[in-house]
C-alpha cells in the first residue's frame, strides 16, 4: 500500500463560531494543537475550500482562530461540523515507532502465522487508549488495543500489521437480550 498524492490527514474541526467578527473556535487533533497551521492551508473533507487560519487564542479548550474570507458571525457559524484535512504529503515523517492514524487505515490485519484477520477501517481513541477497528472478511467486526503487546508489528510500507490476540479478543459470543414480560 503506496500514500497516494491526494491523501489526506484530518487535522482538526470547526467548532462554531466565536464572538460576533467571524472568529471560529477549532478543536484541533494535532499532538500540540497550535500544529494545526503548520502545514499549510486546510481543506474541508471534499478538499474544495482553503482555509488560512490565524491563531488568535483559546476558549473552552479550542483555539480560536480568524479565517481568510470569514468576517462575520453568520459566516463563522455556517461553518460549525467542517472537518480540516492537510494534504499527507505536507506533514513531516513520523518518529520511530509513532504513526498518524491516517496511516493506519486500509492495512492488512494479519495473525502471527500469516493468517489474515481482516482491514484496519478506523482508529479510536475513547480515553482509555487507542484502539483499532478491524473489519472482518465476513463482514463483522473487532476492536483491538493498539498497544505494542496486541500489536508487535506494523509496516506501513507493506501495507500491513500483526496482531497477536489476547484471550477472549477473537471470540464470537452470544448476543444476551433481555426478555421483556408485557404483562
Amino acid at each position: 500500500m503506496g500514500a497516494s498524492p491526494e491523501r489526506r490527514v484530518l487535522m482538526g474541526m470547526i467548532l462554531g463560531a466565536h464572538g460576533v467578527k467571524g472568529v471560529i473556535r477549532v478543536l484541533s487533533y494535532a499532538e500540540v494543537p497550535e500544529d494545526i497551521v503548520a502545514y499549510g492551508p486546510l481543506l474541508d473533507e471534499r478538499g474544495e475550500r482553503r482555509f488560512r487560519l490565524k491563531l488568535v487564542g483559546r476558549a473552552r479548550g479550542a483555539l480560536l482562530a480568524e479565517a481568510e474570507g470569514v468576517g462575520d458571525r453568520d459566516a463563522a457559524a455556517r461553518l460549525r461540523g467542517t472537518k480540516l484535512y492537510v494534504p499527507r504529503a505536507a506533514l513531516p515523517p513520523a518518529k520511530l515507532g509513532e504513526y498518524y492514524w491516517g496511516d493506519l487505515v486500509g492495512l492488512a490485519a494479519e495473525l502471527p502465522d500469516g493468517t489474515a484477520l481482516g482491514e484496519v477501517v478506523a482508529v479510536h481513541d475513547y480515553g482509555a487508549g487507542t484502539s483499532l477497528e478491524v473489519r472482518r472478511p465476513d463482514g463483522g467486526v473487532v476492536m483491538v488495543p493498539f498497544t505494542d503487546r496486541v500489536v508487535p508489528v506494523v509496516e506501513i510500507e507493506k501495507g500491513k500489521l500483526t496482531i497477536v490476540p489476547v484471550p477472549g479478543l477473537l471470540e464470537n459470543r452470544p448476543v444476551e437480550t433481555e426478555e421483556v414480560n408485557e404483562d
